[in-house]
């Protein structure tokens, strides 16, 4: 692979649900090491760019490539690219039966096909990268939310993904407790890992995004760095929306 292709590529990215057009021919790379930040109101199909990068939605048209790998052809395997791609949801999504350990390693066992104890060490390892490493037998209700979206950070996290995309990771939580899962979100960007972001956590956006796109209407609207698109955007509907978040 050469070194200057994106992880992601997407182009031409279409999506209707019947006769409602979500998304209206996105193009957009994403580069190693990249921290992608996707912002704008509700509805303008940033979650479903999301899900649509990975196939839980599927595309009505357009391409979408990861680390090369053309993830619409017939053929690909879509759960190996999965591995490569992995998500963080609104929701934590965590197994109630099953221990922060359990919920980390189990994909480890069923999709890599590791032994138990190697799952676990790996699992163990996720587990302390998100600084949870005592909560390794805790159950998903022993956890406050901040916590179990870290677990299904570390769960993400265990199968050693190029690419990490964000759906929301903090709308869910208490506002005293979304400070730790963009602790460590931070720390995921200072080591390098590659991430898309959809939040409305603009602070956040501001310090750490390397880029941000701003959707509308299933369009990107304008995209460039934090400090242009939120000190001196060309767009006056960029202007409103986040002047309506931060105040």
């Amino acid at each position: 692979m050469s070194g200057d292709r994106p992880i992601l590529e997407v182009r031409g990215l279409h999506k209707s649900f019947g006769h409602l057009e979500v998304l209206k021919g996105i193009d957009l790379a994403v580069r190693k090491g990249e921290l992608v930040f996707v912002i704008g109101p509700s509805g303008s199909g940033k979650s479903t760019l999301l899900r649509c990068c990975n196939r839980l939605e599927e595309p009505s048209s357009g391409s979408i490539l990861v680390e090369g790998v053309d993830v619409m052809a017939p053929g690909t395997n879509i759960n190996a690219v999965r591995r490569r791609i992995g998500m963080v949801f609104q929701s934590f999504n965590l197994y109630p039966h099953l221990d922060a350990l359990g919920n980390v390693s189990l994909a480890l066992r069923k999709v890599v096909g590791q032994s138990r104890a190697e799952a676990e060490l790996a699992g163990q390892a996720a587990l302390e990268r998100v600084g949870l490493a005592e909560k390794a037998n805790s159950f998903p209700n022993e956890l406050s939310g901040g916590q179990q979206q870290r677990v299904a950070i570390a769960r993400a996290l265990a199968l050693q993904p190029a690419i990490l995309l964000f759906d929301e990771p903090t709308s869910a939580l208490d506002p005293e407790l979304v400070g730790s899962v963009l602790a460590v979100m931070r720390e995921l960007r200072e080591s390098g890992m590659t991430m898309v972001v959809v939040s409305h956590e603009m602070r956040f956006a501001r310090s750490a995004a390397d880029r941000v796109i701003f959707m509308d209407h299933g369009l990107i609207v304008e995209q460039g760095t934090p400090e242009k698109l939120f000190n001196a955007p060309d767009h006056q509907r960029i202007k409103d929306f986040i002047a309506s978040i931060e105040h």
